[in-house]
């Protein structure tokens, strides 16, 4: 078998002859290692004649949907955020070309870090007496995000800065009518939620970059124990800073929740400081007025339940493959979200 044909999705001695003529810290040859997550992108190793190391992205095989896997848009993220405070992978080179090897690819420096998945990884990555300085990196490195003016780093164009929640909450009730009659499912209070999130809405305020998925699974932790780099910027957009915030916070256990985490969660083992905690230390860090917060987590945990409907209207369709798929649990997943958001809302 040739090497190219080892490698799904890259025509290697393309790609590489470019690589030789737009990125020149790196040396071929160049030896390849495909690396898991990254949302299915075909994300690969690089370490080239000298022992340096970079990454390699590009979207998966198939027909995609208009905006998902959005090279560019990393790429835009990542070059832009390379100068602050921000920690990013070093952007070295992108290829808009779609005729090198079938699709718009970038490389960017490697970061000798992990993400954190589940318990097991933090166990394995992060000693106990590490998780508060991690924690405290992991919302740091959000607060410093969010105090950038897109405008003054070229990221002004990145999306549309104005209302951006009732812009999402449109969004995603759509998706939920539309997925009712296929998941033979309804639920009232995704209606009412709908309802009140519109009406009751916080002014905005500055737009600023928000990542969209900010969670451990998508930042890189190195030995220290701190966040090394923020990674997987394809969703990014400008918008309101504390619907970033909220969904980063939601994973993070706190005394006053009924219940303590699932074991499996990244965010279960001991030693990590609780989620009031991280909220006024993003607070302090950021001078915003967190006394909204509620809304923010109402909203993300109604989301949730919008996305996760979807994905059950297209199992019970038979849009997908539901062998080995707990179809029950991701029935009480919905529910469970609309619970949360219920509480979140009525706490306001």
């Amino acid at each position: 078998m040739s090497v190219a044909e080892q490698i799904p999705g890259y025509d290697v001695p393309a790609v590489e002859a470019w690589i030789s003529r737009h990125v020149p810290a790196l040396r071929l040859p160049l030896r390849w290692t495909r690396l898991e997550g990254g949302h299915s992108n075909l994300t690969y190793m690089l370490q080239d004649a000298a022992g340096k190391r970079a990454v390699i992205r590009r979207p998966p095989l198939g027909e995609l949907l208009p905006k998902a896997h959005d090279m560019a848009r990393e790429w835009a993220l990542i070059s832009a955020l390379g100068p602050t405070p921000v920690p990013v992978p070093e952007a070295m080179g992108f290829c808009e070309d779609p005729a090198v090897t079938g699709a718009k690819f970038y490389v960017m420096g490697h970061v000798d870090g992990h993400p954190l998945y589940n318990a097991a990884d933090t166990r394995k990555y992060v000693p106990e007496n590490k998780r508060v300085a991690m924690a405290h990196s992991f919302f740091d490195a959000l607060a410093d995000l969010h105090a950038l003016d897109p405008d003054e780093i070229g990221l002004s164009d990145l999306g549309k800065k104005e209302d951006y929640v009732g812009r999402q909450v449109k969004t995603w009730y759509r998706s939920w009518t539309a997925s009712i009659e296929p998941a033979q499912y309804d639920d009232p209070r995704a209606h009412a939620l709908h309802d009140f999130l519109l009406a009751h809405t916080p002014d905005q305020g500055p737009a600023r970059v928000v990542h969209g998925d900010y969670g451990l699974h998508n930042v890189l932790i190195g030995k220290s124990g701190l966040v090394e780099a923020v990674v997987d910027w394809e969703i990014s957009t400008l918008g309101d800073p504390l619907a970033d915030l909220a969904y980063a916070l939601n994973v993070w256990p706190d005394p006053t929740d009924a219940e303590p985490p699932a074991e499996t969660a990244a965010t279960s083992p001991p030693g990590f400081p609780s989620r009031t905690e991280l909220a006024q230390r993003y607070a302090a860090r950021t001078g915003r007025d967190l006394s909204k917060l509620d809304f923010y987590v109402g909203f993300n945990r109604w989301k949730s339940a919008c996305i996760v409907h979807g994905v059950y209207a297209r199992y019970m369709a038979g849009q997908k493959s539901s062998d080995g798929v707990d179809l029950v649990g991701l029935r009480a997943s919905i529910d469970r979200s609309l619970d949360l958001a219920q509480a979140a809302i009525d706490r306001l």
